[in-house]
């Protein structure tokens, strides 16, 4: 009895991943970064690559963890200054994935970690003399000025095409404040947040679902 027992269990467990599949995805992101008083922002066109792993579980229901290199940021802009920022992330989205014919949306939570950072264009790189902001054209590392960790909500849908090979879009909100400057002044303000849209085509291998 003992042994039908933990044979039941075990085929509970492993059920659900019989069906599950590795897969490969990559695509675009238009991103910006959001919440920064005195400068506006506009979007700039990256890219984003990575690997999921698709694991049905009931019905049309699946559950898709995934690990990507995202790479984003954005352009901001004020009378002073005119810079873009790219910010290199490794990212796990964890979504939920309902699969209605060739239909499907999913939507989930997403932790990401900053690899690191860079800023180009025309910025404020010190105080002058008389104690007012300097500005200059630099190019220059700038991991230090964003906060390591990132949240996330990820909502999306796309079609399967075929067994293998689907499309898909999503909007990657970005919740908390990324932004790490400590000697902030005039313009700046403490709050940034990331904003992506992706339009991705990924590839499962094996039979699919």
């Amino acid at each position: 009895m003992k042994k039908l027992l933990v044979i039941g269990l075990l085929t509970l467990f492993i059920t659900p991943f019989a069906h599950a599949q590795f897969g490969v995805k990559g695509g675009l992101n238009v991103a910006e970064l959001t919440g920064r008083d005195g400068e506006s922002a506009s979007y700039k066109a990256f890219y984003h690559v990575g690997v999921f792993y698709q694991a049905h579980l009931l019905g049309p229901l699946s559950i898709q963890p995934e690990v990507q290199y995202s790479l984003q940021g954005g352009n901001l802009k004020s009378a002073f200054t005119n810079y873009d920022s790219q910010l290199h992330y490794l990212t796990v989205p964890i979504l939920a994935k309902l699969t209605v014919g060739p239909v499907f949306v999913e939507g989930g939570p997403q932790f990401g970690v900053l690899l690191n950072a860079d800023q180009s264009g025309n910025m404020q790189v010190g105080l002058a003399e008389d104690g007012t902001p300097a500005y200059g054209n630099v190019s220059r590392p700038a991991t230090g000025s964003f906060k390591r960790g990132d949240f996330s909500l990820v909502g999306g849908a796309g079609l399967k095409l075929a067994s293998n090979f689907s499309l898909g879009a999503r909007l990657v909100a970005g919740l908390n404040d990324i932004n790490d400057v400590q000697n902030l002044s005039g313009i700046n303000d403490p709050r940034l947040q990331n904003r992506v849209y992706q339009v991705y085509a990924a590839f499962q291998f094996g039979g699919g679902k």
